[in-house]
């Protein structure tokens, strides 16, 4: 299946040099570009690309902006967001993850591993840079979500103990390997269990599902599960 990729940032160089590469491969296509935050829901809207790739500081409507537009809107929920920036702990990136973004790089990211990316939030999964570390999630997005992008859902209180304790070891970043591991579970078993913490927090993928348990209490900042 052909991956379909939507560009908004607001220098056309840059956009330019993204699609030559994006179309350079044969699993992916651009299929629109936006030079701000307005175009790209609109065009976000009218092509229900796979990903979009999106720029933070543009002018009139930025990517945060943008990024909860896009994410507030049902009929988008096959829509992913990948934030692209300069500023890797600007704490804008925090927002844009709060509004339903699925990961952030920098902008000085090979092409390998920008191509990379797009296929794993293409795929539903979260996507942090190496530089988004733990420090940086629990400093932001534990922090009181005053803009009112993401609001902390009941339902948390409707997880199994099972779902809980999966859905907070994925928001201390263990992947499904690592959970299944210290639970003595199945990959897969894990998978299903995140997947149905998913659906019942109605988080659009992983990433939001880091962003639910920071918020909600689930997780507490600066703790180390590999402690006892």
């Amino acid at each position: 299946m052909t991956i379909r990729v939507l560009l908004a940032d607001d220098q056309a160089l840059l956009r330019a040099t993204f699609r030559i590469l994006i179309d350079s491969v044969a699993d992916m296509t651009v299929v629109a570009e936006a030079a701000d935050g307005r175009e790209a829901v609109d065009l976000t809207a009218t092509h229900r690309p796979d990903v979009v790739i999106m720029d933070i500081r543009m002018p009139d409507v930025d990517g945060v902006t943008a990024t909860a537009a896009i994410c507030a809107r049902p009929e988008l929920s096959g829509t992913h967001i990948l934030v692209l920036t300069t500023f890797e702990n600007d704490e804008n990136v925090a927002k844009a993850l709060r509004a339903g973004a699925s990961g952030f790089l920098g902008k000085g990211v090979s092409p390998e591993v920008l191509l990379s990316s797009i296929r794993t939030v293409a795929a539903g999964e979260a996507l942090l840079s190496p530089t988004a570390t733990r420090a940086l999630i629990t400093r932001f997005l534990a922090a009181p979500d005053t803009d009112g992008f993401l609001a902390l859902p009941d339902a948390v209180k409707g997880l199994t103990d099972r779902e809980r304790e999966v859905a907070a070891l994925a928001a201390y970043g263990k992947s499904n390997a690592e959970i299944a591991d210290r639970l003595v579970l199945s990959p897969l078993t894990v998978r299903s269990h995140i997947q149905r913490a998913m659906t019942k927090l109605h988080a659009r993928d992983r990433a939001q599902l880091v962003v639910i348990a920071y918020q909600s209490g689930l997780v507490k900042p600066h703790t180390d599960p590999d402690r006892p």
